[in-house]
């Protein structure tokens, strides 16, 4: 698509064939009939560096569209859909990595990449540690042995930014790739892949899908960095049914519709919470006084439906809890990124390893949805009691 056209037009007509349809249709298929041996043959021998249709694992219609709509949003040279975030992430760094190896990764992770590493890289002999989530101890923690920087930005729970720029060409200066989770920004918000990363990482089970009905993974990459995720998904097994392509491509249309009334209501419930007594501060790059808002200024075109309430001191974990169970629309649950409204309670000194979090309030983890932002509001005005001793 053009690139005179702004991102919201672009993305309703990323992944469309050229056969009149204006939803690619669903293809379901596992077996593909060549016409002969020799294009059996010739197909095998180019379908690792070219899209060619071969068999249900390596893509169908439905996938090849979603992928193109990928790399429009995200702006790579190449896509890879998997089952879920998780999944996206551990081939990531199974495709990049091997024994000997060592990778630097934020301490605002996505938690259950802690585990994996635990549990699987120490297993296969690659060596890992973390670094602050603002990247500012990055050049005093690369080994020789470095070979990944792995990112997320703004990082999981309180949003942490980082000068992704600066960290890339870090990266790039000790032949490190650079792979950033970029599920808050969801290639609309924030652009890794322009901003110097090698390795673009969705969770689609967000805000891409948008309508918490599908669970999907995602990774655009640059050109220098396409061969060895390819390779590593086919040898790893990883696809994605059309069916769940399908809702993914279909959510991406409505994209920047949804992302602008999320960040509408999440600013407008931000500012009523940092009036209340109870709250210490609101955590989110999108305010002024964020220590992020300089960068989320410069690097991000606008903010989500995510907010995390940090509270006056006083204010127990026991009391955030009894105030989740008063709410009413609210939903308690690990997700976020669909139409509704949702909170976790957040433990941030089992988050963190690096950051110091001791003496801070106790935090909650708001999703603010698409209901109307003045009854997300009144739902949090009548469980505030809960929180008084």
């Amino acid at each position: 698509m053009e690139e005179r056209y702004k991102p919201g037009t672009r993305l309703l007509r990323a992944g469309r064939p050229h056969r009149g349809w204006v939803n690619t249709p669903v293809t379901r298929a596992s077996t593909y009939v060549y016409d002969s041996v020799q294009h059996w043959r010739d197909t095998r021998a180019r379908r690792d560096q070219e899209r060619l249709v071969s068999y249900g694992a390596r893509g169908t219609d439905s996938t090849y569209a979603l992928e193109d709509a990928l790399i429009e949003l995200e702006g790579g040279y190449r896509a890879k859909a998997f089952p879920t975030g998780q999944a996206a992430i551990a081939v990531v760094l199974l495709a990049y990595l091997k024994s000997g190896d060592h990778v630097l990764i934020t301490d605002a992770v996505y938690e259950p990449v802690r585990r994996f590493c635990a549990e699987h890289l120490e297993r296969l002999g690659i060596a890992y540690s973390y670094y602050l989530p603002d990247g500012s101890d990055l050049a005093t923690r690369i080994r020789p042995e470095t070979r990944m920087i792995y990112a997320e930005c703004p990082g999981s729970l309180v949003y942490e930014m980082m000068d992704l720029p600066a960290v890339a060409a870090l990266a790039h200066r000790h032949d490190c790739w650079l792979a950033v989770d970029n599920t808050w920004g969801s290639g609309l918000l924030y652009r890794p892949l322009a901003l110097g990363a090698d390795i673009s990482i969705t969770a689609a089970t967000k805000y891409l899908g948008g309508h918490a009905d599908v669970m999907m993974g995602t990774v655009v990459t640059n050109e220098r960095a396409w061969s060895p995720l390819e390779r590593a998904t086919v040898d790893l097994g990883q696809t994605v049914g059309a069916d769940d392509a399908y809702l993914v491509l279909r959510g991406i249309r409505s994209l920047p519709a949804r992302l602008a009334l999320h960040g509408r209501n999440a600013l407008r419930v931000a500012d009523w919470l940092q009036g209340r007594p109870e709250v210490a501060r609101v955590l989110c790059p999108a305010l002024p006084g964020d220590p992020g808002h300089a960068l989320w200024r410069r690097d991000c075109t606008g903010t989500n439906g995510l907010l995390s309430i940090e509270f006056s001191a006083g204010i127990r974990d026991a009391d955030v809890e009894r105030m989740i169970d008063r709410f009413r629309l609210f939903g308690l649950g690990a997700s976020w990124g669909g139409f509704e409204s949702l909170t976790v309670p957040v433990n941030m000194a089992r988050a963190r390893c690096v950051a110091d979090w001791s003496g801070r309030g106790a935090i909650l983890r708001l999703h603010i949805g698409l209901e109307d932002p003045e009854d997300l509001i009144a739902d949090l005005e009548q469980a505030m009691p809960a929180l008084q001793p």
